[in-house]
C-alpha cells in the first residue's frame, strides 16, 4: 500500500492548529512584523528562516506569549491566545542556551516543570522514565549537566520541554552552540523525536542546510514580512523571487532582458552571447527585466563544446574550491560574468579534470533554470 504524502496545507478541509491573521507587532516606530497571515498545521515541524533581524524571534516570542500583537489574531487550535500569558497556554519554548539546573541532576531537571505542575509522584517518575527512554539519556539519569556534553544536554533541554506533553514546542536556534557534525547528528534526532511524539514543532533558524532538513515547510522572512512558505524542495527548486533563490543554497543569478517563445524565456544578457533558454516562473512581456537563477550542481562543465545541449557558454576557470565530495568551479565568460559550477568528485583521482586558466564549456538544459521578476 502506498505511504500517505503528510501534506495537510494541500487539504482545503484540514484545520490548522495555528493561524496567524493579519499580524503586526511594533517596537516604537520599528514594525518587527508587518501584517502577517499564515497557518501552521498539526504534527507539522515549521521552520522560520531569515537573516538576523528579520522577526522570526519575534513571532516566536508571540506564539510563546513573551509578546503581545499590535494588530491582528493568533489562535492556537481554535482559541485567541494574544492576551494569553505564557504559562496558560499549552505552548513550550527550548531555548539555544539551555537553560538547564546545574545543581540538578539530568532527572531533577526534566521533572522540574513537572513538579510545578503539581502532577502525582507516580506520574512524574514514569513521565520522567519516558522522556529518557525518547531521547536516549537513560544512562545519565544521576548525572548533572556539568557532566555530559553539548549534545546531550541539548536532549535534556528537549526531554524537559516536551514532558509537560505541549501542543506546541518552539524551539529557538537549538542547535546553534553544536558543532557542525553533531548539529547534523542532531537534526536527524530532532526529526526522528518530533515524528514520535506528534508534537507541533516551529524552529527558528538562520541555517538554511538545517532548516531544509528538518522541516515540513519553510517560510522564508524579510523585514517582518514571509517571502515564501513551501516545502524544503519547492523553495529550492522553484523560488519565488531572487531573495529567495539567493538565500537558500547556492545560486548563479544572471540578468538580462525577456524574448518570451512558447512555453519558454530566452534571455538576452550580453552583446555577443548566446541567449539562455530558461522556464520562467511568471508571464514575461518582450524587453522585460529578469533573474535568471540556476543552481550550480545543474550545470555541467567540460573540454569540448557539447553536442545538442539546449544552453551552452564558454569561459575560463578563474578559481576552483574543492569540498571533498564536490568541486565547484567559478568559470569567467567573455562578459566578465562569472558563472559557479559543481561536479561531484565521485572518483578517487590524483588530479583534476580542469585546473586554474582552462578553456572550458559549461552546458544545461531548458528546465534547470528559473527566470524571476524580482
Amino acid at each position: 500500500m502506498a505511504e500517505t504524502i503528510f501534506a495537510p496545507w494541500d487539504d482545503p478541509n484540514a484545520k490548522p492548529l495555528i493561524r496567524f491573521r493579519n499580524v503586526t507587532k511594533r517596537f516604537g516606530e520599528f514594525t518587527a512584523i508587518d501584517d502577517l497571515t499564515i497557518d501552521i498545521y498539526e504534527r507539522e515541524f515549521f521552520a522560520l528562516l531569515g537573516p538576523s533581524g528579520c522577526g522570526k524571534t519575534t513571532l516566536m516570542r508571540m506564539l510563546g506569549g513573551f509578546e503581545t500583537p499590535t494588530e491582528g489574531q493568533i489562535e492556537l487550535a481554535g482559541k485567541d491566545i494574544a492576551r494569553v500569558p505564557p504559562n496558560k497556554r499549552s505552548v513550550n519554548m527550548m531555548f539555544q542556551s539551555y537553560a538547564l539546573f546545574p545543581h540538578l541532576s539530568i532527572w531533577d531537571n526534566i521533572a522540574f516543570g513537572l513538579r510545578r505542575g503539581r502532577m502525582p509522584k507516580a506520574e512524574i517518575a514514569n513521565r520522567v522514565e519516558e522522556m529518557l527512554r525518547l531521547t536516549r539519556l537513560e544512562k545519565f539519569a544521576r548525572r548533572k549537566p556539568h557532566q555530559i556534553s553539548g549534545g546531550q544536554r541539548q536532549r535534556v533541554a528537549l526531554a524537559r520541554s516536551l514532558a509537560k506533553a505541549p501542543t506546541l514546542l518552539l524551539l529557538d536556534e537549538p542547535l546553534g552552540a553544536l558543532d557542525k557534525k553533531l548539529r547534523q547528528d542532531t537534526q536527524f534526532e530532532l526529526m526522528d523525536i518530533q515524528e514520535r511524539t506528534g508534537t507541533t514543532f516551529v524552529i527558528v533558524t538562520h541555517d538554511q542546510e538545517e532548516a531544509m532538513t528538518v522541516a515540513s515547510r519553510v517560510a522564508v522572512m524579510e523585514d517582518g514580512r514571509i517571502v515564501q512558505v513551501a516545502t524544503p524542495d519547492a523553495i529550492y527548486e522553484t523560488p519565488n523571487s531572487v531573495y529567495v533563490a539567493d538565500f537558500i543554497g547556492d545560486v548563479n543569478i544572471i540578468v538580462g532582458r525577456a524574448d518570451p517563445q512558447g512555453d519558454k524565456v530566452h534571455l538576452n544578457w550580453a552583446e555577443g552571447q548566446p541567449k539562455f533558454i530558461g522556464t520562467p516562473a511568471s508571464p514575461f512581456e518582450k524587453g522585460q527585466t529578469c533573474h535568471y537563477a540556476i543552481r550550480p550542481e545543474k550545470i555541467s562543465i567540460s573540454a569540448q563544446k557539447p553536442e545538442g545541449a539546449t544552453n551552452t557558454v564558454e569561459g575560463k576557470v578563474l578559481d576552483i574550491a574543492y569540498l571533498g565530495n564536490i568541486s565547484t568551479y567559478h568559470v569567467e565568460l567573455a562578459g566578465g560574468q562569472v558563472i559557479k559550477a559543481q561536479k561531484a568528485n565521485n572518483r578517487r583521482i590524483s588530479r583534476r579534470s580542469f585546473t586554474w586558466g582552462d578553456q572550458v564549456w559549461l552546458s544545461w538544459t531548458d528546465t534547470a533554470g528559473i527566470l524571476l521578476e524580482r
